[in-house]
């Protein structure tokens, strides 16, 4: 069975040599990523799949009926085989004499471990009774952005009619649960030649008795569902056209980087939170339509939607055509405030006795009429997939408001979804956030030793992290290798002088778009020389002062413009040098610049202490492995210098410290984490010497 399909159509992906040696299980994960790969099938942590597998009892060594189905809080294109829970279906079945009722319908998740097949612990999600009813031995739930579109439609019936005919049943409004697997069961059973349904204002279930049959359903239905949505729009402008010009790439950006931080430090009193910006076409063509001011405020129909983007979107007051970005934002606090007011109000209408307390009443989604969609989380995978849920309301928006009247969820449905009971246990499962979880880093010389120690350390706090260094190699292997380890969204980078003005101003912007701002920054980049004094040449003075003492300048005083944007506090790390405090023979020019260096950050610390910001340093010495400087000309001169070679040098210093010991990277990236965290709240102007002991070199 294939589909001919055109360009703007689901594939079928169904590989029949893959899936020959499979399990029945095994299909159910290839079919599950298969369609989890595609954010037209669903979104990110949306959705779930089930198959009713025959395996052998672990007590009684009988084959036994087995509910395979994605656990509580999986992603189906991503998942492994773990992710599933798994559940006896006899169980499941008996369930139906526990059950009260629709008042007492929550009451049933708390029997699902109880059904649990061979000890498995991945807890069963509350879409269980979903699957277990249906009497198909597969099953699909997705959230498809064409199917979502008919469900939202005031008259999503008669549309899922006219689209399907009989094929495809339908079901009205029900938050999930119990009952709504037994409305599902009812419609499925009473109506055997139906293949699926569309429940209003969710998305789609469909079903077969075979993994392929089931998958290829599943894109047939969505494949359908867009034909018939591009039949009916073609031609059509969105929303209703163009209100608002669209600003240029380069003008957007600008602009975000301007918005993000001051909203970032709006709404960060309490906790960090990290940014995300996203000007695709969807979402220009979105905020500057005539629809906006009527579309944005109903708020999204799906609950997985509606649970990453909060009740509405937040409209920021910009005119493309007549830009004021000023005053934009001096209005953005005025604008915050209400939307918090706003929140509550929605809170204390729809709360009931036994509701959770109120929880971050600020926006998730901010539209910017001409520039785009800023999203903000504590985390930025979670900021960046806010924003594809929102894009997928925006695709809904389209679809249903094209062809019928956009509907959201009741405000007091949305209320119990946000603030139901089973949610809120989920939140409270969630690990404690780590020290530096919705902070955002600079390290500078970062694709070097110390500043790729020091950025891994702050990654595994759960910080965001961008690099910059001027070796533009260097960068991107420093950037991939930690990518790799602690995801992409958490890290950036930028080629960046530290002595270019523009350059450094540049990559404060990107860093505003890519995070919405910043709390750390470790001014780390630096080189060393080694010259007699009479040998010493004006360049060579000059480019240790350029580099180590006004590159330090520049970083650190766009680090000031950021904090001082936000209003959140920040903390500023100097990595300096024990050179600093004690001289060393032929080294004057660096001894010199990284005493300025020191002396910066003494003013700093007085100028910041009354916003916050935090200012202190990191003193190393001598570490050799994973340094850039010592790959050079350096290495031979302090060799030269100490009567050894480049072998013994290490040696020599290691002997030569107090405590007999090797400073390496990571002991300059424990004391960089020190200072960037709330460990040392109370710190400011201070040094702390990470050199294994120097006496010339005691802090006086």
């Amino acid at each position: 069975m294939t589909m001919t399909l055109t360009a703007n159509r689901l594939e079928n992906l169904w590989d029949d040599a893959k899936a020959a040696s499979m399990s029945e299980s095994e299909k159910l994960l290839y079919r599950s990523n298969l369609l989890g790969s595609d954010k037209r099938v669903t979104n990110y942590g949306g959705g779930n799949t089930s198959a009713k597998v025959m395996e052998t009892d672990p007590l009684t060594g009988d084959q036994v009926e087995v509910l395979w189905v994605k656990g509580s809080g999986g992603d189906i294109g991503s998942m492994k085989m773990d992710g599933f829970s798994t559940l006896y279906m006899d169980k499941l079945r008996a369930l139906k004499g526990k059950y009260r009722g629709v008042a007492h319908e929550d009451e049933m998740v708390g029997y699902l471990p109880h059904c649990t097949f061979a000890l498995n612990p991945r807890a069963a999600s509350i879409d269980t009774p979903l699957h277990a009813y249906v009497p198909r031995k597969h099953v699909d739930h997705v959230h498809s952005d064409a199917i979502i579109a008919i469900a939202a439609s005031v008259n999503s019936r008669e549309l899922t009619a006219e689209i399907f005919g009989n094929d495809i049943g339908w079901l009205p409004w029900k938050r999930p649960g119990y009952e709504l697997g037994l409305w599902l069961e009812k419609l499925a059973t009473e109506n055997p030649q139906m293949r699926g349904a569309v429940l209003e204002s969710h998305g789609l279930f469909t079903w077969a008795d075979d993994a392929k049959d089931c998958y290829l359903t599943t894109l047939e239905i969505i494949n359908k569902a867009a034909a018939w949505l591009e039949d009916k729009t073609g031609g059509q402008p969105a929303f209703g056209g163009a209100k608002v010009p669209m600003l240029e790439p380069a003008a957007r950006r600008d602009i975000a980087a301007r918005l993000m931080p001051v909203i970032r430090g709006l709404i960060s009193k309490d906790r960090h939170k990290v940014g995300h910006f996203d000007d695709q076409p969807a979402v220009l063509e979105f905020v500057g339509s005539n629809a906006l001011e009527t579309l944005a405020p109903m708020g999204t129909s799906c609950p997985d939607h509606f649970l990453r983007t909060k009740i509405r979107p937040l409209v920021v007051d910009f005119d493309p055509a007549n830009p004021d970005l000023d005053a934009t934002i001096a209005g953005l606090g005025k604008a915050v405030a209400a939307y918090r007011d706003d929140y509550a109000a929605y809170y204390d209408r729809c709360k009931k006795p036994d509701s959770p307390a109120l929880r971050d009443p600020n926006a998730v989604v901010y539209l910017v009429p001409g520039v785009g969609m800023l999203t903000f989380a504590l985390d930025k995978a979670t900021a960046r997939i806010s924003g594809e849920f929102y894009v997928n309301a925006i695709n809904v928006m389209h679809g249903a408001s094209a062809v019928s009247t956009y509907q959201g969820l009741p405000e007091q449905e949305a209320f119990d979804i946000e603030y139901w009971l089973l949610e809120e246990a989920k939140l409270q499962r969630m690990p404690k956030p780590k020290s530096l979880a919705g902070r955002v880093a600079l390290v500078t010389g970062g694709a070097g030793g110390i500043g790729a120690a020091t950025a891994e350390r702050f990654l595994r706090e759960g910080a965001c992290v961008m690099l910059a260094d001027i070796d533009a190699d260097a960068l991107q292997t420093a950037h991939e290798g930690l990518a790799g380890s602690f995801g992409r969204d958490a890290v950036r980078s930028v080629k960046m002088n530290v002595t270019d003005e523009i350059q450094v101003a540049r990559a404060y912007a990107e860093m505003a778009v890519e995070f919405g701002g910043i709390d750390i920054l470790v001014s780390n980049a630096g080189i060393a020389s080694s010259a007699p004094i009479e040998e010493t040449t004006l360049a060579l003075w000059n480019k240790n002062m350029d580099i180590l003492s006004t590159g330090y300048f520049l970083v650190s005083r766009e680090a000031f413009k950021t904090f001082r944007a936000q209003d959140i506090g920040g903390s500023v790390i100097f990595v300096a040098s024990k050179n600093g405090l004690a001289a060393s023979p032929n080294a004057s020019a660096y001894c010199t610049a990284k005493a300025a260096e020191i002396h910066l950050a003494r003013c700093l610390a007085l100028e910041g202490a009354e916003g916050g910001i935090r200012v202190n340093v990191v003193n190393p010495d001598a570490v050799l492995r994973g340094s850039r400087i010592w790959e050079g000309e350096w290495l031979d001169q302090r060799a030269s210098t100490y009567g050894t070679d480049k072998e013994g040098l290490e040696e020599m210093y290691r002997k030569r410290s107090m405590l007999k010991r090797s400073v390496l990277p990571e002991d300059i990236a424990e004391g960089a984490y020190f200072f960037a965290s709330d460990l040392s709240a109370k710190s400011t102007g201070n040094i702390l010497n990470v050199d294994a002991g120097n006496v010339q070199a005691f802090t006086r």
